[in-house]
């Protein structure tokens, strides 16, 4: 089994798909780390030799931000937006979209479940 940064990655992935199990790795940063240390990116993960492991684990380790390091940067960052009451900031901690998105309709995902509110019942004579 490989572990890189601290994560176990699928064993039955290719080395570019299983690469991306790194929060902070994308496609693109897994090409990359696999043409440095001359891995075949289409090898699978459980196929890599220790000494291959070994190398895309100093790789990351030196040149990249990964895991709990990049998870504490974003959350320090949308903690200093909040702190400046910037309108990104407003955005964040009111639970809403930040760039520009329509709220009437949509934004489920950002807003939550819906909370009906009920309407005011009419008086009858």
């Amino acid at each position: 089994m490989a572990r890189i940064a601290g994560i176990d990655l699928k064993k039955n992935k290719r080395g570019i798909i299983g690469l991306t199990g790194v929060y902070g790795i994308g496609k693109t940063f897994a090409g990359e780390i696999l043409l440095k240390c001359s891995i075949d990116p289409n090898l699978k993960v459980s196929e890599w030799s220790e000494e291959q492991v070994a190398g895309i684990n100093k790789l990351i380790a030196d040149n990249y931000k990964v895991e709990g390091e990049l998870r504490s940067e974003v959350q320090l960052s949308i903690k200093r937006l909040q702190d400046i009451a910037c309108y990104r900031g407003i955005r964040h901690r009111k639970g809403l979209p930040l760039r520009g998105q329509s709220t009437k309709n949509n934004a489920r995902t950002r807003k939550g479940k819906k909370k009906t509110v009920a309407n005011k019942k009419k008086v009858t004579k």
